[in-house]
């Protein structure tokens, strides 16, 4: 008998507009299981400005909270907040 390949061994988890043969596309549920692992984050708008919260959750004994960025400034006039997996969020931030 012949070993049965998982999705990922055969390479239906590289691109993004591959579909596996049973018709998903791994790399749209991989981000959605990021984002459900993420915290929340939240963006009012107000007369005076806008506000930018995100939860800064310590889930390991090991964080250091003081360390963990989700607020970013892009520019003067672009702000950005991250959950997730934080360090994609860093790389859009600094292409942005």
């Amino acid at each position: 008998m012949q070993p049965t390949l998982n999705h990922q061994m055969m390479g239906y988890d590289r691109s993004s507009t591959m579909f596996s043969p049973d018709g998903r596309l791994l790399q749209v549920e991989y981000a959605k299981k990021s984002v459900r692992q993420g915290t929340t984050s939240v963006g009012i708008v107000c007369k005076d400005g806008v506000l930018l919260l995100a939860d800064k959750r310590i889930l390991e004994k090991l964080m250091v909270g003081e360390s963990i960025e989700k607020v970013f400034k892009v520019d003067d006039h672009i702000g950005a907040s991250v959950t997730g997996l934080l360090m994609d969020g860093r790389i859009l931030v600094e292409r942005a």
